[in-house]
């Protein structure tokens, strides 16, 4: 599925957005702005965000350098654009290594987590990567099944044990068997939820410590998966994740299920951690690199939409 596809309900809510605002040519005022922010709000922008590209459109409309709508909406573009710009660094993995590149991937359960792991597995193959998969998610015997599952789909070996097994146990012989391999990208699932948020937070810990027993500077990325429809939530999440085991890259996922996309740049304004991935549907291709300049143009319907 492609942005522009898997985007439709969002950029719908955009353009529907827009053509209440005026038609086409009309000047533009105060009131216009105001729409705008409402606009910009309920696709779930986030506050800080849309106060400053409101105070951005303003600031261009005082010097008269708006005086239609369509001009309007190249700005609104440009300011999108500059959110986003802090977060647009993709995921590099270096050619060669002496062990594994780990991706530790962490988030509540029902996020997409498992999912995004066999999604992610198969992209790396489709760029010519040797990967292997970690089940370190014991605490849920579906969530063992579930990546198995995907791990075959993927055509990527897994390392399970048993429900209940001590999940750094499993971190770490995933780590030795992909070492022994000479495999190039180990991804490590984690459980999402166990009694107590500290309960899980400490689990985390504990298999970055692990993993570091191998390679000092393992997990080389630590990547929060979130899901778009649960809207502000998703700022929280991140929030705790961030401060437990410190994130260096953002999956979002589920972004064709909700009209309120906007989220990319709340997340974008409030962690400041590059986003690496979106998640735009149920297939196994349906995972797509973030591209900044792409995402906004399926939004608001722009020259790149059709990719």
């Amino acid at each position: 599925m492609g942005f522009k596809e898997g985007l439709r309900r969002t950029r719908e809510r955009f353009r529907a957005g827009f053509a209440r605002l005026t038609h086409l040519g009309a000047s533009i005022d105060a009131t216009t702005l105001e729409q705008i922010e409402t606009l910009l709000l309920e696709a779930d922008v986030g506050v800080e965000t849309t106060e400053r590209i409101i105070v951005g459109l303003a600031l261009h409309v005082k010097r008269r350098e708006l005086s239609r709508t369509d001009r309007l909406f190249q700005a609104l573009r440009a300011e999108l654009l500059e959110n986003l710009a802090p977060v647009s660094r993709p995921l590099i993995i270096p050619p060669s290594r002496p062990s594994p590149f780990v991706l530790l991937m962490v988030g509540v359960n029902g996020t997409g987590k498992t999912t995004t792991i066999g999604k992610l597995a198969h992209l790396l193959r489709t760029h010519g990567r040797s990967v292997a998969v970690a089940a370190a998610d014991t605490f849920r015997a579906a969530a063992v099944e579930q990546l198995t599952a995907w791990g075959e789909r993927a055509g990527v070996p897994v390392t399970a044990k048993a429900g209940g097994s001590d999940p750094a146990a499993v971190a770490f012989e995933a780590f030795e068997k992909a070492t022994a391999r000479g495999t190039e990208v180990l991804i490590v699932d984690t459980a999402g939820r166990l009694h107590t948020q500290q309960n899980l937070m400490d689990q985390l810990k504990k298999i970055r410590r692990v993993l570091a027993k191998i390679d000092a500077e393992a997990p080389h990325e630590t990547m929060l998966v979130v899901d778009a429809t649960t809207g502000q939530n998703a700022l929280n999440q991140g929030a705790r994740f961030h401060e437990a085991v410190t994130l260096s890259g953002v999956t979002l996922t589920k972004l064709d299920g909700t009209a309120r996309g906007g989220i990319v740049f709340a997340l974008a304004e409030r962690l400041k951690i590059p986003i690496r991935f979106i998640g735009l549907g149920e297939k196994i291709d349906d995972l797509k690199e973030f591209d900044p300049a792409e995402f906004v143009d399926a939004l608001l319907g722009g020259p790149t939409s059709d990719h």
